[in-house]
């Protein structure tokens, strides 16, 4: 059942596979979430399936009736996406989960010359917004098994508030969420995402994610 004191999550490219393996989490957390698609009718159709407080609308009625706003939409469709949703999401935080893999050497790293994907998001949606970058090295089949994912998550943002908000969703569906430092370290974890590929490829395993060691708990950064 949903907790009205816990923030509305609205996942942009919420039909996909980790935006959907997202929503089915923090609905089990107790979260209200709104999944969005290109087409209002495939979020809607799908939505029911992800557990109860899920609902399908499209992009930008997801970002206008969220009060986090993720983006987990490909990175060939994200600066796109981004524009299609600016209006939406002024004065919310937005949490940029894209990673800017370019095929078909999405196990070599390849970052853009802007730094990071989440740095374009911050330039194209102005200061009005807060961006956080994070579940870039979230196994989306994991999420879909049930159960919070056996990794850490990186979570980085110029704004503390913001990244510390983010950093309790995290933790909701994974072991827990670890503050990385300003929104221009998020290179580190795009970057991470292709070195993750190939272990998983090497290693014949479903979704290799990480761990921060040397932390007893991971208080507020």
């Amino acid at each position: 059942m949903s907790d009205s004191s816990k923030p509305v999550i609205g996942i942009i490219g919420g039909t996909g596979d980790l935006g959907s393996g997202l929503a089915k989490a923090w609905a089990v957390a107790g979260y209200t979430v709104v999944i969005g698609s290109r087409s209002r009718e495939k979020a809607a159709a799908l939505a029911p399936q992800l557990g109860a407080g899920v609902v399908g609308e499209d992009n930008v009625a997801a970002a206008r009736l969220a009060d986090v706003v993720v983006l987990a939409v490909p990175f060939a469709s994200h600066d796109a996406t981004v524009g299609e949703i600016k209006d939406a999401v002024q004065g919310k935080i937005v949490v940029d989960a894209a990673v800017p893999l370019v095929p078909p050497k999405v196990s070599t790293v390849q970052l853009p010359s802007a730094g990071s994907a989440a740095q374009i998001a911050q330039r194209l949606l102005g200061e009005g917004v807060r961006v956080v970058s994070a579940f870039h090295n979230v196994g989306a089949s994991k999420l879909h098994k049930g159960g919070r994912v056996d990794c850490d998550v990186l979570v980085f943002s110029d704004d503390k508030d913001a990244r510390n908000q983010v950093i309790e969703l995290a933790g909701a569906v994974a072991n827990r969420g670890v503050g990385g430092g300003a929104l221009a370290n998020s290179a580190a974890a795009e970057a991470l995402t292709s070195v993750l590929i190939w272990i998983n490829r090497q290693y014949k395993v479903p979704g290799a994610g990480i761990a921060i060691t040397g932390l007893a708990d991971a208080d507020a950064v």
